[in-house]
């Protein structure tokens, strides 16, 4: 069963050798912690409120994150560990396009939300808590590790919803930022060790003689 296991768990595993779906990631809940930072400063009735705003900033967050990766893995990745296509059912985009939209749909939440002040600490906290079991599930299953990013995220988010109002600011939507910026840093940390580490560990490619 181990090995069945093993052999389930490998396309995700090949997937993020480098780092940079976590890297990706990273950069995904930051670029939304910063729409939310944006939103909750900007007046009433700023263009950041929005919807062609919104709509530009997001575009250019989905090309980011569609061509940055492969244009990594087109030049370092691949060249060192070669290039593996696999079925239809361990394609790894849509867990990206998935992951995406939802954060898109949060985002918007939160915006009406906000319009009519609702009060959203606790599943503030609960956000926090399934980004860390989606994240043991997507990485730390792999590489074990990565348990110890789960757990911070995880803890980090507790803390967050228990810190004083003077802290995270009298509204909600303070602590969704902050666990945003928590979720977003521990990706980016923890995909930059594994890339560091993916370097380490393989060879460039010999130049091609003339």
């Amino acid at each position: 069963m181990d090995r069945i296991e093993d052999l389930l768990d490998r396309p995700k595993a090949y997937y993020n050798i480098d780092g940079v779906g976590e890297m990706a990631g990273g950069f995904m809940c930051l670029g939304f912690g910063l729409l939310m930072w944006l939103q909750a400063h900007a007046p009433r009735d700023s263009a950041w409120h929005g919807m062609p705003v919104f709509i530009i900033y997001v575009g250019l967050m989905c090309l980011i994150l569609h061509y940055g990766p492969r244009a990594i893995k087109k030049h370092i990745t691949y060249p060192r560990t070669g290039f593996v296509q696999y079925r239809a059912r361990d394609a790894r985009w849509r867990p990206a396009i998935l992951a995406a939209a939802v954060a898109a749909a949060v985002t918007v939440g939160l915006g009406i939300a906000l319009r009519r002040h609702w009060n959203l600490t606790t599943p503030a906290a609960l956000f926090g808590l399934l980004a860390a079991a989606s994240y043991a599930y997507a990485f730390a299953k792999t590489v074990r590790w990565k348990w110890v990013v789960a757990c911070v995220v995880a803890l980090g988010s507790l803390a967050i919803a228990f810190l004083p109002a003077d802290v995270v600011g009298r509204s909600w939507q303070g602590a969704f930022i902050l666990i945003m910026v928590l979720y977003g840093v521990a990706l980016l940390v923890s995909g930059s060790i594994s890339f560091r580490l993916y370097l380490r560990h393989t060879e460039a490619p010999a130049p091609e003689a003339q």
